[in-house]
């Protein structure tokens, strides 16, 4: 394990309000085809390790029954969206909803596998406020490689998004995991619906002062065609221009006024091998 920095450590807050050990949040659109696989494997590979789990699926405005299918495949919770509002959207509703004390969120068609959530959620059990997924640190392994567009495109929009995330070079992870009372300051004050939500959560955590920690991750499954990565690409610098308009405005709460408990002053860290 490497550190980002020499004084990195995880903040120390009392202990995360909540019913459950563990809420995981799956946004799931026209997700049928999955879903019920995906309940059953979280249920079971992430059960094998932490013994209270919550499965909280977020059918954001599905037309194929899969709010349906969730709730039968055993989902705790199944939120179901009557339009699409966008995957920031879906997770900001899971989140609302969640009993854990430590709330984390992937994606429906399991891009990283279960066994991976554990091991965030376990980084949040020990202090940190948050933590996120990295395809970039080491350690971190691709099992599907990107196409060349996916790279391109990936590295062009990671130059804009460090206008306005300081430290982190893979905001758009679709693995994260947060303090239950961190999840909620931060989601409730986030106004990004589709993928720039992301890029909104980490920016208001590093302006909230919050301890943030770093996992490599293993890239299981991808899915997607380039149309998407042109359209959501275009959509996400969209979004990180206006959060960095709300920042320079000052439109989101200012730091010290989301209510957290107190802790001591957090910084960064990389969970990385080596």
């Amino acid at each position: 394990m490497s550190r980002g920095a020499a004084d990195s450590a995880p903040a120390r807050r009392p202990p995360a309000p909540g019913e459950r050990r563990l809420s995981i949040v799956v946004p799931a659109y026209d997700e049928g085809r999955v879903i019920a696989s995906t309940v059953e494997r979280l249920r079971r590979e992430v059960g094998a390790q932490i013994d209270d789990v919550e499965i909280v699926v977020v059918d954001d405005g599905s037309d194929d029954g899969t709010g349906a299918l969730a709730r039968g495949a055993g989902a705790d919770l199944v939120v179901e969206m009557a339009a699409n509002g966008g995957k920031g959207a879906a997770i900001r509703r899971g989140v609302a909803v969640a009993t854990g004390r430590t709330i984390a969120f992937t994606d429906a068609d399991l891009a990283y596998s279960p066994d991976q959530v554990v091991r965030l959620a376990e980084q949040v059990e020990q202090g940190w406020d948050v933590v996120l997924g990295n395809r970039h640190v080491k350690g971190s392994v691709a099992e599907v490689p990107a196409t060349f567009l996916r790279r391109v495109g990936g590295h062009a929009i990671n130059r804009c998004v460090r206008l306005v995330v300081r430290g982190h070079s893979d905001t758009q992870c679709g693995l994260k995991a947060f303090r239950s009372d961190v999840a909620r300051v931060l989601f409730t004050d986030g106004r990004i619906d589709g993928f720039g939500f992301d890029v909104e959560v980490v920016a208001l955590a590093e302006r909230q002062g919050l301890s943030i920690a770093t996992v490599p991750v293993r890239v299981v499954n991808s899915r997607g065609s380039s149309v998407r990565v042109v359209r959501d690409g275009i959509g996400l610098l969209v979004d990180v221009a206006r959060i960095a308009w709300w920042l320079r405005r000052d439109v989101y709460v200012r730091p010290g006024e989301a209510g957290l408990p107190a802790a001591t002053a957090p910084a960064e860290e990389s969970l990385g091998d080596g």
